[in-house]
């Protein structure tokens, strides 16, 4: 198992990408906290680590919130007396509409969930892995944080932020045994890509557009995400990997 007495937080844990995650983590040996807004999903989630064996506890974050992050940190450390995996996952999209129709509210709200909560989850993780010795930070940005589609301003906007302050926090924190990764993932069979699938002009199109020809699984994604976060990939920092299935290059 490559995660034997590591502590780990999934954000948007419960449920697709995240839950995926928080389960693998387990899976290989790992200590997890589930954090997610749904408290429902979270349980879930919970439920499922604890039925295979696996360690792990539920806190009911909004991540937009530095409270309750700190809050989260604070659960996870002294639950399990320490952390060295962050992994920043929660996400929302939006309504497919022109920039100059997106209500202000709107991209508020996706600018928090998607880019402040990463920010907010760096600030208030790094003092708490350098007490560790180090360890992993995976930010979840998108294909479309590398590339721009029509009527997604401010999708495209959080989740190429979200690549920058991967770099970022790699080159500052790199000194502290600290690495900091990204993945952008592409269609993934997640409730985010619910919209899609059930306009039936569009979904055959949007399902096939990679190499690979079909949408991904969280199970591939959390796949990217364990090795970030394991020995495995020791040198590697600042880096984002796409989990799209050729999609940045079609």
């Amino acid at each position: 198992m490559r995660l034997v007495d590591k502590v780990a937080i999934v954000t948007g844990g419960g449920s697709g990408i995240g839950r995926a995650a928080a389960i693998r983590f387990a899976k290989e040996g790992a200590k997890v906290t589930i954090a997610d807004i749904d408290s429902t999903g979270g349980e879930e989630t919970l439920g499922l680590i604890r039925e295979s064996g696996g360690k792990a506890i539920f806190v009911q974050t909004d991540v937009r919130d530095s409270y309750q992050i700190k809050k989260l940190i604070d659960n996870t450390t002294s639950t399990y007396e320490g952390l060295h995996i962050l992994v920043n996952n929660a996400g929302i999209g939006h309504s497919e509409v022109k920039s100059i129709d997106l209500p202000e509210e709107d991209w508020d709200r996706v600018i928090d969930i998607n880019l402040k909560s990463v920010f907010l989850g760096i600030k208030y993780a790094v003092p708490e892995l350098i007490k560790s010795g180090g360890g992993a930070i995976i930010n979840t940005s998108s294909l479309l944080g590398l590339k721009g589609k029509s009527y997604q301003a401010a999708y495209n906007a959080s989740k190429a932020g979200v690549v920058l302050l991967t770099q970022n926090a790699a080159l500052e924190y790199g000194k502290n045994n600290i690495r900091v990764n990204a993945i952008a993932p592409g269609v993934i069979d997640t409730k985010i890509i619910e919209s899609w699938r059930q306009n039936e002009r569009k979904w055959p199109i949007i399902s096939r557009a990679n190499a690979l020809r079909r949408i991904g699984t969280p199970d591939e994604v959390a796949n990217a995400i364990l090795f970030l976060a394991s020995d495995e990939a020791s040198f590697i920092t600042g880096a984002t990997l796409s989990v799209d299935g050729g999609g940045l290059t079609f």
